[in-house]
């Protein structure tokens, strides 16, 4: 099933985890503090109502000013994400992470100028997502911890590639 799909069938917890997920893998371009979102997969897990957290996640971005155009991609889908996990506003969110996470790791991918289907950052990246809405499409809840673990790995793959970036322009 394509991502498309997983997305249009993914029900409210899913569309929240698969737009989180994705922020959470590119939230490290703007701040350092691997535990920014955890308040929100939380929320995710017991069900509670999020829109408190996600205000103090939004002033945290909100504060911070992107240093690149991937970093003001990444900030955009927090500042983006609705406070209410529900209906048309939580899809569009959800399609809107997964445009801009593949975005933020086209601008990144160490292999430019290759055809777009063979960008290794990009292709893990929607590896990723996919296996994110699967994994809550056939776990619901429980699969919220897989999730998280994704997005980590993730993270730290995209860490290392600014990191390497970083080292060779210096």
């Amino acid at each position: 099933m394509s991502l498309e799909e997983l997305i249009a069938q993914a029900d409210a917890r899913g569309l929240a985890a698969s737009g989180l997920a994705c922020s959470d893998r590119c939230v490290s371009l703007l701040v350092e503090d691997d535990e920014l979102l955890r308040p929100l997969w939380a929320h995710l897990v017991d069900g509670s109502d999020w829109s408190e957290s996600l205000e103090k996640v939004r002033a945290a971005v909100g504060a911070v000013e992107p240093g690149s155009e991937a970093a003001g991609v990444a900030r955009e889908m927090l500042l983006s994400a609705p406070a209410e996990r529900e209906g048309e506003a939580l899809r569009e969110w959800a399609e809107a992470c997964s445009s801009a996470s593949l975005r933020v790791h086209r601008l990144l991918d160490p292999a430019p100028g290759s055809a777009e289907d063979a960008l290794p950052l990009v292709a893990a990246e929607l590896g990723r997502q996919t296996v994110v809405l699967q994994l809550l499409a056939e776990h619901g809840p429980q699969g919220l911890r897989r999730a998280l673990d994704v997005s980590g790995e993730g993270r730290r793959v995209l860490r290392a590639v600014v990191s390497r970036r970083a080292r060779a322009r210096a």
